[in-house]
């Protein structure tokens, strides 16, 4: 018999992240390394903690190997009780000759056995992929006061920026009247966060209702949240005012792991919790110069360190110099070797006079300029040159010769 709660969360992690290339060749995107010393599903994972939720679904499905393990019994977020706690609810086959996870809304409705023991009055939906902090009680105060059958987090964003969002269209008391999908002429700028409570009556009767329509796709802001705008049910904006960035993107997850750098930037870390290495303490030469970097636990630094994010266990040698980049864990960047505004991913070993990556100045053409992204467990040949927008994985051959 499982104790009755009155909120339990459904977090989404099941996506392939295919915009971010090779970091989710073998991982899955809540699973790539964020900021030194997180992945990026430790956000949503910690507003949950911290918003004092119990009970949380974790639905995975593309290469979920390494987020299984990370996430293990919850304990780093202290969700490792005995009838609360984490799940991860991988697709399974169903009497029904039910399998994969057909789209969002499908994912939560073949879970509805998890969240039923549960018996919640309300069901929060989050996404894996954002990086943001948020008091989810607070929105569930605010969807109790309205009465409403679902709640939808909105950030306003710019209004040339608006077209590439979900814009919600609210009257002034915040009840949405229309969902317009990456509107060419936007009419708000109300940005869906990708954050939804539900009253769970309401939720199970519409993902029941969707399951057994065969036109859908089984989405929620495609097929269950146009449903419910269009019965009549009460759905409001609820509106956030902070840090949010989704990092499905090699730009937006690089900017964001620089944003940590930048200190005008408010994101505070401090109550953010993550499953870490056990690691001695970073060592740094007296020849390095670090300036406005990150550095964790088991580095060791004898190169020159700017603006830039070292996770744990990566070597930087001697006379190497790394500006404006990410360093995954156990890379090794050799001695004289240049990464400039560029991801290296784990493992990955850069050898001795190997360029990767340039400054966007050093661009002849603006155009020829983007992020330089090597792929885990991958080797760059000494003297050879990965060039801006370039993206490597092990597989691909990067010789000297190729300067």
């Amino acid at each position: 018999m499982f104790p009755k709660k009155e909120v339990v969360a459904m977090l989404l992690a099941g996506g392939q992240g295919s915009r971010l290339g090779v970091l989710t060749r073998k991982i899955a995107k809540p699973a790539v390394p964020f900021g030194g010393k997180y992945r990026i599903i430790d956000f949503p994972l910690s507003n949950c903690v911290n918003s004092g939720i119990e009970a949380v679904g974790i639905l995975t499905q593309y290469q979920p190997l390494v987020l299984n393990e990370y996430i293990g019994n919850g304990q780093p977020w202290d969700l490792d009780g005995m009838h609360s706690g984490v799940n991860c609810l991988s697709p399974y086959q169903a009497v029904d000759g039910a399998d994969w996870y057909s789209g969002t809304a499908n994912a939560i409705f073949q879970n509805i056995n998890y969240i039923d023991r549960y018996d919640p009055e309300y069901v929060v939906v989050l996404s894996g992929d954002h990086i943001y902090k948020m008091d989810y009680n607070k929105m569930l105060e605010y969807h109790k006061e309205k009465n409403a059958a679902c709640t939808i987090a909105v950030i306003d964003v710019p209004l040339e920026e608006a077209s590439r969002f979900g814009i919600l269209n609210t009257h002034e008391d915040g009840e949405i009247y229309e969902f317009d999908e990456k509107p060419e002429k936007p009419k708000s700028t109300h940005a869906s966060m990708g954050i939804y409570i539900f009253s769970y009556k309401e939720l199970r009767k519409y993902l029941i209702e969707d399951d057994e329509n065969k036109n859908s796709s089984h989405d929620f802001g495609k097929d269950v949240l146009p449903a419910m705008l269009n019965a009549g049910e009460r759905m409001f904006a609820y509106p956030f005012e902070g840090y949010w960035k989704d990092v499905g993107t090699i730009d937006s997850l690089w900017e964001a792991n620089m944003d940590l750098l930048d200190p005008n930037v408010t994101l505070d870390l401090k109550d953010i919790y993550s499953r870490n290495p056990m690691m001695p303490p970073h060592f740094v030469s007296n020849d390095a110069v670090i300036q406005n970097s990150l550095v964790a636990d088991g580095c060791n630094v004898y190169g020159n360190l700017e603006f830039s994010i070292l996770f744990s266990g990566v070597t930087i040698g001697k006379g190497a110099t790394i500006n404006s980049s990410i360093i995954m864990p156990g890379a090794v960047i050799e001695e004289g070797a240049t990464v400039q505004f560029a991801i290296i991913a784990e493992n990955t070993v850069v050898r001795k006079n190997a360029v990767v990556g340039a400054k966007p100045e050093d661009c002849a053409n603006r155009d020829d300029w983007g992020i330089a992204v090597v792929g885990e467990n991958s080797i760059i040949d000494e003297g050879a040159v990965v060039k801006p927008k370039e993206m490597i994985d092990r597989c691909t051959e990067v010789k000297a010769n190729e300067m």
